[in-house]
């Protein structure tokens, strides 16, 4: 069986950088990473993970909380942390919370148990039974807890539905659905701000009624365009709080026979993939989800390596994505 002295004589570098290359790869050059892994091919060298592990009391191994594993966009923050992970030498672990404390207090137990190294919050709560909690690896992204100095990643959300909901304005629309998030999301707080900032700017009254929740799934959308679309005095156009609501929003309203967007215009949230592909193609605000998942992967890896990390509050960039299920009211 090949050992690491080995590794190190094709490779013709010493056991240490070897040995650095395969625990801490950022450290190391490009070049060498290459010429070292093309040597452990050759030698089909099996490194000792369990007794590295045991030594250096690390696990290699990082938690990632998300509260729903089959939201689109999630899927694609986590490739964004997958990959950065790969390049750094960890390995993740999903967990699929549902949003659920007791579920996120198990996985973030894992940290104290010395089964992970750290933690990547997707959500907007803090996963330990004591919330004061300093002493675990931790970092925020998406969804934010608000009031703590948890190092975050995340979008200027009030920014971004404040430019959605001026485009629906800019269109002629005075009377404009919402379809919210969670009540007890910052997400969703933060795009309800967005949303009546640009309503005060345009010189139009926020109207409690025109608001529904939903749950970020097709079917909540659905519902919720259902109730907004019976109303009385029914809105013209219906900003929803992420892509998959604005889909089951557009499904129901031709369920009702109307027409997107000449009956009803409706807006989305997060551009994943099926939003250029719905039926009109979707107008969204475009977030680089995988950019969430790559920040916050090597900013936990700072902590996890006692470092500061140079920006402990990232704001990631986001743009208006005008398609087809926007017009201008008839």
């Amino acid at each position: 069986m090949a050992t690491i002295r080995d590794v190190s004589k094709i490779a013709g570098v010493s056991v240490a950088t070897v040995s650095r290359t395969l625990s801490k790869p950022d450290k190391v050059s490009e070049k060498t990473r290459q010429i070292v892994h093309d040597a452990i091919k050759q030698t089909n060298y099996k490194p000792d993970i369990l007794a590295r592990n045991f030594r250096t009391r690390k696990s290699s191994t990082v938690v990632v909380l998300v509260p729903d594993i089959a939201n689109p966009f999630f899927s694609r923050v986590i490739r964004g942390i997958e990959q950065t992970a790969q390049r750094l030498g960890y390995a993740v672990l999903l967990g699929d919370t549902q949003g659920e404390r007791d579920r996120e207090i198990t996985y973030a137990n894992m940290v104290h148990t010395s089964q992970a190294d750290g933690i990547i919050q997707l959500d907007c709560h803090i996963p330990f039974e004591d919330k004061n909690d300093r002493t675990s690896p931790i970092v925020n992204a998406c969804d934010c807890v608000r009031g703590t100095d948890m190092p975050t990643v995340q979008l200027d959300n009030v920014a971004a539905a404040k430019e959605m909901a001026n485009h629906l304005i800019s269109l002629g629309h005075t009377n404009i659905g919402i379809i919210s998030g969670p009540e007890n999301s910052t997400i969703t707080n933060d795009r309800l701000r967005g949303f009546k900032a640009a309503l005060e700017d345009g010189g139009l009254s926020y109207n409690s009624a025109n608001r529904m929740y939903g749950d970020y799934s097709i079917p909540s959308g659905a519902m919720a365009a259902s109730d907004l679309l019976s109303l009385p005095d029914a809105p013209t156009a219906i900003f929803c709080m992420n892509d998959e609501m604005a889909i089951g929003a557009i499904r129901q309203a031709k369920k009702m026979e109307l027409n997107v967007p000449s009956d009803i215009s409706i807006s989305g949230f997060d551009d994943i993939s099926f939003s250029e592909f719905s039926d009109p193609p979707l107008t969204t605000v475009s977030q680089p989800a995988e950019e969430f998942g790559s920040n916050a992967m090597q900013m936990l890896y700072d902590l996890m390596n006692d470092e500061e990390p140079a920006n402990k509050n990232i704001f990631l960039p986001f743009e208006l994505v005008i398609r087809e299920s926007t017009g201008e009211k008839k």
